[in-house]
């Protein structure tokens, strides 16, 4: 089911708002709930599930693979795990991801070790353009093929392993690449061995962790995942929080418009989820965490937020991992802050949904912000009193739910007019998107 087509349109400012709002259950919790899910032992309960076009992406990829997946109330899902090893096709067949990069990486984890599979994959417009040179390569040390040949960008044929054997992979960045060894792992022979060299999203380990015949993990300078393949997996039965990084717009709202305060509810608030909100509060931004509780290895919490006066941000290198998806709406907040913000170790923005920062970078120089990139860093001069607001800002057809929903706050803290094509990008992450925005009194119109 994907959304239909429009545009959105802005030209007002949002005046001070005092709420307390719910946003939208987390996406990464969301995807991996099924995919784990479908693959263990017995019947998955997963709660709050984000009802989003990629996690619909999700189910129907599933559910082609031969997983019954029954809802049985409003964000309330049964999955009918079939045990490692025991997805099924048909001949031909073809599944597609959509928009969604975490499904093509953890799915296509999953599917390189499990016998028998040979199957086309691809995505949408924005995804097929993506590079997953690094996926397949790890893929092909398990055993699995591509093909054809030296192509690195969907669509492909994937036929898998029927020999996989444990590898030893040193982790960096992505988390999405280290969850596809760790579920590649599972179903291969002998022990697959991580050393995670930067931390990353720790999801996937954690929904995992109770299974301890499976999984072993050491934190040590170097955390070291330990996978115990071909064993089965127990059931898992998750109540999915709120996504932090659709959280992070509603904060950014708050901070920029005056005298406004906010507190969102029960947002997921894993350590290796919330460096946007660290990095502010270390740039003078009123954001408090409450109300912190843990429950099947993820914390969460509370976000109370006050209209705050922020200065010039210094992002280094290791504040990326941590705040992957919120680099888009943290240089909205740079180019609204008087002074030179910098923010180093950037390249991977470069192979998102688009390229987060040349798109950015167009966005804010409509405006007048003046900005210098490099491959792997940006510069921007925040202008806010000096702004070209007879400008209006255009953002074309990215396929890119970040860029759409941080354009649109930067429209409604400075009212300049804007123009987002395909906005409905923004339900693969966020379908309550827009209708929090105007619970907070923001203006908008839909062009169809």
């Amino acid at each position: 089911m994907q959304s239909k087509s429009f545009n959105l349109l802005n030209h007002s400012l949002i005046k001070p708002f005092k709420k307390t709002i719910v946003v939208d259950s987390d996406k990464s919790l969301s995807i991996r709930s099924f995919l784990i899910g479908s693959i263990s032992e017995g019947i998955s309960k997963v709660k709050n599930v984000l009802e989003s076009d990629d996690v619909f992406s999700t189910i129907n990829c599933l559910k082609k693979l031969g997983v019954k997946i029954k809802k049985i109330s409003k964000k309330s899902y049964l999955i009918y795990g079939k045990g490692l090893g025991s997805l099924l096709i048909k001949k031909n067949m073809k599944i597609n991801f959509g928009n969604s990069g975490t499904l093509a990486r953890l799915l296509i984890g999953i599917l390189s070790t499990t016998p028998n599979i040979e199957i086309k994959i691809q995505g949408d417009n924005s995804l097929n353009k993506r590079s997953m040179k690094k996926l397949i390569e790890l893929m092909s040390v398990f055993g699995a093929e591509f093909l054809p040949k030296k192509k690195f960008n969907f669509p492909l044929k994937l036929i898998s392993t029927e020999m996989p054997v444990g590898i030893n992979y040193k982790a960096g960045v992505s988390a999405q690449l280290k969850s596809a060894v760790i579920l590649a792992g599972l179903n291969s022979f002998g022990i697959t061995e991580i050393n995670e060299i930067k931390r990353s999203r720790d999801h996937t380990e954690n929904m995992l962790a109770k299974n301890s015949k499976v999984i072993r993990i050491k934190k040590k300078k170097i955390k070291k995942i330990s996978i115990f393949g071909k064993k089965s997996l127990s059931p898992i039965n998750m109540n999915i929080p709120g996504d932090p990084s659709s959280a992070a717009f509603f904060t950014a709202l708050t901070l920029l418009n005056k005298n406004s305060s906010i507190k969102i509810k029960n947002v997921g608030l894993n350590s290796t989820r919330i460096g946007f909100y660290e990095l502010l509060k270390k740039h003078g931004a009123k954001i408090k965490l409450k109300n912190l509780r843990k429950k099947e290895n993820e914390i969460f919490g509370d976000i109370h937020v006050k209209s705050s006066k922020i200065k010039p941000i210094n992002a280094s290198r290791e504040f990326y991992v941590k705040a992957t998806d919120e680099y888009p709406i943290l240089f909205v907040i740079a180019a609204l802050t008087q002074g030179r913000s910098i923010f180093k170790g950037i390249k991977d923005l470069a192979n998102k949904e688009s390229n987060r920062i040349k798109e950015m970078q167009k966005i804010l120089e409509q405006i007048g912000v003046k900005c210098i990139t490099t491959k792997d860093d940006i510069k921007i001069y925040g202008n806010k009193l000096n702004l070209n607001y007879k400008q209006k800002i255009f953002v074309p057809n990215l396929g890119d739910h970040r860029i759409c929903m941080s354009a649109q706050i930067l429209s409604l803290i400075t009212g300049i007019k804007t123009q987002i094509d395909n906005f409905e990008t923004v339900n693969t992450s966020a379908p309550s998107f827009l209708k929090i925005i105007k619970s907070l009194g923001g203006k908008f119109e839909i062009e169809k």
